[in-house]
């Protein structure tokens, strides 16, 4: 177990709903300059015939709006690690070239990784007809979503239709839980530091485990750097699948940490053209429920893209267990390049305590 950072976190990634109200920086209106580059880059990689697979940023060039998605990346990996994009054009094209010019935008943020177990690298989050395949995840329903990570370095959302009723979205500090922790409660994160295991949700393969095995720490640290892994569903879940569930002392830390960040969340509209972007380590997401749709061209859909970040993220105290240890399962975190070469049919090599080996 890493040691505990007992002093409280005091970088960009600690911000409070007043702070962002005040800078709206993370905020970014794409014009009509940068709709033109995202159709013209649409229409290269069409001409040429690119499967999305191929499409990267060098092929999907924005000589322009590439500049300010470079500064969002940037930001998403050593600032507040949050961002949203207004104004993506998404009435103006079909649902395949929103894809493409969806994923060739993302590539200037990170490399996208698959998300399911039809390996695909865009994940509809729907409950209509264009739901994939998902395990028992719950991904889509209109019951509200609880401010949880993804299981990568960034997750990205496209809101392509909205709910009738425009349920609001959510982000929060995770480092804000962090010191909220320990001024409140500092003893339980000795707990929260152990980890636990995670849930695979029957999306592992064959002679994979259908949890993790080994624990995931809510919170970590390494040179006084602080990464959060926190899905209270999938360790719920794992508990249950092992016939050990949480304990009373467990499921009151995690209340804590559900108040806090709750409590401290950012809402705002997710509208239709709008893209988000969170960094899985210091930033959680959510949403409100919205009502039952029934009417196929009605239901709210949601493109999202999983983003392995390049170059160094940050410091990790086992890069193996928290940047890689709850997506790296069956068809789950192949890149494009994997994907091409056929390396997601064969079995991942992984160390004698079940996480993967790196390098």
């Amino acid at each position: 177990m890493p040691d505990i950072r007992l002093s409280p976190i005091n970088d960009k990634t600690v911000w409070t709903v007043p702070s962002l109200k005040k800078d709206r920086t993370w905020e970014y209106i794409l014009d009509g300059k940068d709709r033109s580059e995202l159709h013209w880059a649409l229409t290269q990689v069409r001409q040429k015939g690119y499967s999305l697979e191929k499409i990267s940023k060098t092929e999907f060039l924005l000589p322009n709006l590439g500049n300010r998605l470079s500064e969002i990346a940037d930001d998403l990996r050593m600032g507040r690690g949050f961002a949203l994009i207004r104004g993506f054009p998404v009435t103006e094209y079909s649902y395949e070239d929103l894809e493409l010019m969806y994923w060739g935008l993302c590539s200037h943020i990170g490399l996208g990784l698959t998300q399911n177990g039809d390996a695909t690298f865009i994940h509809y989050v729907t409950d209509g007809k264009r739901r994939p395949s998902q395990g028992r995840r719950g991904v889509g329903f209109p019951k509200e979503a609880k401010l949880h990570i993804d299981l990568t370095d960034v997750v990205s959302l496209l809101c392509v239709r909205q709910a009738p009723d425009d349920p609001p979205s959510w982000v929060a500090s995770s480092m804000n839980a962090y010191n909220g922790i320990l001024r409140s409660r500092p003893e339980a994160l000795k707990r929260l530091y152990e980890g636990f295991e995670w849930d695979r949700m029957d999306e592992h393969a064959n002679g994979e485990s259908p949890t993790s095995e080994y624990k995931v720490p809510v919170f970590s640290q390494k040179d006084g750097t602080v990464s959060c892994q926190y899905n209270r569903n999938w360790i719920e879940n794992a508990a249950m699948r092992k016939k050990n569930p949480l304990s009373d002392e467990e499921n009151a830390i995690f209340d804590l940490m559900d108040d806090i960040v709750f409590e401290d969340r950012l809402e705002f509209a997710f509208n239709e053209g709008d893209i988000q972007f969170c960094n899985n380590y210091t930033v959680m997401h959510g949403r409100a429920a919205h009502a039952v749709v029934n009417d196929e061209e009605q239901k709210r859909v949601l493109m999202r893209i999983w983003l392995d970040m390049p170059g160094e993220v940050r410091p990790f105290f086992d890069e193996a267990i928290i940047r890689y240890g709850n997506g790296r399962h069956g068809q789950i975190g192949w890149s494009p390049e994997e994907m091409l070469a056929g390396r997601n049919t064969k079995a991942r090599q992984r160390r004698s305590d079940g996480a993967i080996r790196i390098g």
